[in-house]
């Protein structure tokens, strides 16, 4: 099995970058519905990897590929930013 089906088994990452002029909210909206549809257990930041290695190499300035790299900048756990706890008690 050819390793990006397995990353994009829908195929919306290859299909975005055939897309003549789209643009990076579009690219951001197929990113959604491509991370949505993983598996649970899938991990995401390889699987982006993947698909950069595969779909980026040569189309730095593809939309597409601006995404992914965000998508890998995204992939830090998330803090806490506060809450009832952080607020001063009167």
């Amino acid at each position: 099995m050819n390793t990006t089906n397995a990353e994009d088994p829908k195929g919306l990452i290859r299909e975005s970058y055939r897309i003549e002029g789209i643009t990076k909210a579009e690219c951001r909206s197929i990113f959604l519905d491509w991370a949505l549809s993983l598996p649970l257990e899938s991990d995401t930041g390889a699987a982006i990897r993947r698909l950069l290695a595969h779909h980026g190499a040569g189309a730095e300035a593809h939309p597409m590929t601006e995404v992914l790299k965000e998508g890998l900048g995204g992939m830090a756990a998330p803090r806490r930013r506060g809450g009832w706890r952080s607020r001063p008690r009167s």
